[in-house]
């Protein structure tokens, strides 16, 4: 799947989005109007929305195989004013809108890393399992207009296995404010030379257990990505979500041994009842 088929995609999507702007429910309120950041507490007090989604993607990054994965999706949350405190899946954390154009976000979850199981056709057969363990999230978001129609985005990421770093900008489509509607990102990622060589890397010894040549890069640019995310209220309790990823190597990572693709991509859709 090239970036002309991501987009094509998402295409059904936008315009299904676009002819439903005029259905959303206005009613509720939210702590950032953006599909991307759910809020399921209309406000002050508990949220509560379980669902469940199905994605059709990378097996692994830098993965030429694909499949689909069931996957659960929602929150249990907590708001007092502008601050919001949430579980959701394997990640705890907190997100404040600490001015009306600076959003803070940080979270602590659990990074399961790369298995070589995750290759249904053996390609990481040698290199042996990534560390699992903890992984620490801090973000922040600018508005550049007003009610979040464009902002910045910056984010780093400490896991088991490296660091990540991400800087982006992005654009909120429709007039509502109620969380609902669609948004589109362009990301650039970095990572450090621990992360691109867990990632990408082949030291000595997996090489001789893979056939593979040893491999050892640099920390520095990792990949581009477009991000979309759409959200739509289906009634006062059901809502439906959907996103489209598509991300694209550098040339050091798409000439790495271990990258079957210079791309990752993911394409899901699924359900959340809110309580």
């Amino acid at each position: 799947m090239k970036l002309s088929t991501a987009i094509l995609l998402t295409a059904p999507l936008l315009a299904f989005s676009c002819a439903h702007y005029s259905l959303a429910d206005e009613r509720r309120s939210v702590l950032v109007p953006l599909p991307s950041l759910d809020d399921f507490t209309d406000g002050d007090g508990w949220g509560v929305g379980l669902g469940l989604g199905v994605e059709y993607e990378s097996e692994y990054e830098g993965s030429d195989e694909f499949d689909f994965e069931l996957d659960p999706a929602g929150a249990l949350q907590w708001r007092s004013g502008i601050h919001l405190y949430y579980f959701a899946g394997e990640a705890l954390g907190w997100r404040g809108l600490v001015s009306d154009a600076w959003l803070l976000e940080a979270s602590l979850g659990f990074d399961e890393g790369r298995a070589e199981s995750d290759s249904s056709d053996g390609d990481l057969d040698g290199l042996g399992d990534q560390d699992e363990g903890a992984e620490a999230v801090l973000q922040f978001r600018r508005d550049l207009s007003d009610q979040w129609r464009n902002w910045i985005d910056g984010r780093v990421i400490f896991g088991p296995n490296g660091n990540r770093a991400l800087i982006g900008y992005g654009h909120r489509f429709g007039t509502q404010t109620d969380g609902t509607g669609s948004e589109i990102a362009v990301v650039a990622v970095f990572h450090d030379s621990e992360q691109a060589n867990s990632d990408f890397g082949v030291t000595a010894s997996q090489s001789s257990a893979s056939s593979l040549p040893p491999t050892e890069l640099d920390g520095g640019y990792r990949s581009i990505g477009i991000n979309y995310n759409y959200r739509f209220n289906l009634t006062p309790h059901w809502q439906l979500f959907g996103e489209a990823l598509y991300e694209h190597y550098g040339s050091d990572i798409a000439d790495s041994p271990v990258s079957r693709n210079d791309y990752e991509a993911e394409l899901g859709v699924g359900v959340i009842y809110v309580f």
